[in-house]
């Protein structure tokens, strides 16, 4: 069977909502007669809920990891991401094992490890971005909260209201940055208002220099150098994440460096008032020990302000604080 670029259904499942706004407008409005645009859901590198597969091929590190877990039925298909069994100990390696990406520099692309397979459920739908666990709501609620308010606003699932969830590590997808990418580079004339929710893969967080220029971000003594986002190779290289750097140059660092209009209006909802991580120092004994200094500024808690206020640099964008 063949496999469904992720990437390009993103965009066929865009073209698809405008297509069902334009022939269903009246449905489409809200109560008071107002016309909802669509809205797509896109979650998080880490709220997709990921499924996995094992084939012959696969070769366990332990025989925790051979036995786990005890697949009956669904083709041999389980839950890999989220499942409260990757907060055990012994449960965690073969966890890390079976998500682990490795690079093909050639092919630019990521693979994943051998006999392993993975994939998401759900393409459309907001069902699998409400929870990281549907079996424990309690404690895994992600997205709920969110489209819950937009449907009491109107919005209804499956017509005006959609999930684009997606396996991160495959066939040139870095998550939702190769979203936005699609959303600058495609030259589709669709006049619509996306509204996108959206983190991306730690290399794709990395700093942008067009941002962030030479203010000093990462300290490190035993090294006894400072980085900045115009040295970011350099600092993949000293913490012993070499193979981070082709990535970094191929995909990370062009998309930061020019940002050309979107073509659409686009809504940017960012969070600020939250202590958030602006550079990190590094003793004498190394990465490994973790910072002796963090020093915070504002933000959402995950992304400073730098970042956030770098929308705005677009004029298409509106953004709200």
């Amino acid at each position: 069977m063949e496999t469904t670029n992720p990437l390009r259904a993103v965009v066929l499942l865009s073209a698809v909502v405008v297509m069902l706004s334009l022939s269903s407008c009246c449905a489409s409005s809200a109560g008071g007669g107002q016309l909802l645009h669509p809205v797509i859901l896109i979650p998080g590198s880490g709220g997709n809920q990921l499924e996995a597969r094992l084939t012959d091929d696969y070769r366990p590190s332990t025989l925790t990891c051979r036995l786990w877990p005890p697949v009956r039925g669904r083709g041999g298909w389980f839950r890999l991401w989220f499942d409260p069994s990757v907060l055990l100990a012994p449960l965690t390696r073969c966890f890390a094992e079976r998500m682990m990406l490795y690079y093909d520099r050639d092919a630019d692309d990521y693979r994943n490890a051998p006999g392993v397979q993975t994939r998401v459920s759900e393409f459309g739908s907001t069902s699998t971005l409400r929870y990281l666990d549907p079996t424990i709501k309690l404690l895994t609620g992600y997205m709920d909260t969110l489209a819950s308010t937009l449907e009491t606003a109107g919005y209804e699932e499956g017509h005006t209201l959609f999930g684009a969830p997606y396996d991160n590590g495959r066939r040139k997808w870095s998550g939702c940055t190769d979203i936005v990418a699609v959303t600058i580079r495609d030259t589709f004339s669709l006049e619509l208002h996306y509204l996108l929710f959206f983190t991306c893969l730690i290399v794709c967080m990395l700093p942008a220099p067009r941002v962030f220029g030479n203010t000093t971000l990462v300290v490190s003594e035993r090294h006894n150098r400072t980085y900045s986002a115009k040295n970011v190779t350099q600092f993949l290289q000293d913490i012993g994440f070499a193979e981070g750097v082709e990535p970094y140059r191929a995909r990370t660092r062009p998309l930061g460096e020019v940002l050309p209009e979107p073509g659409v209006p686009v809504s940017c909802l960012v969070g600020t008032g939250v202590d958030t991580v602006e550079s990190l120092v590094f003793g004498e004994e190394g990465f490994d020990a973790g910072p002796v200094k963090v020093v915070y500024g504002d933000g959402d808690g995950t992304v400073n302000l730098a970042s956030l206020d770098a929308a705005t640099s677009l004029s298409a964008i509106e953004l709200f604080v």
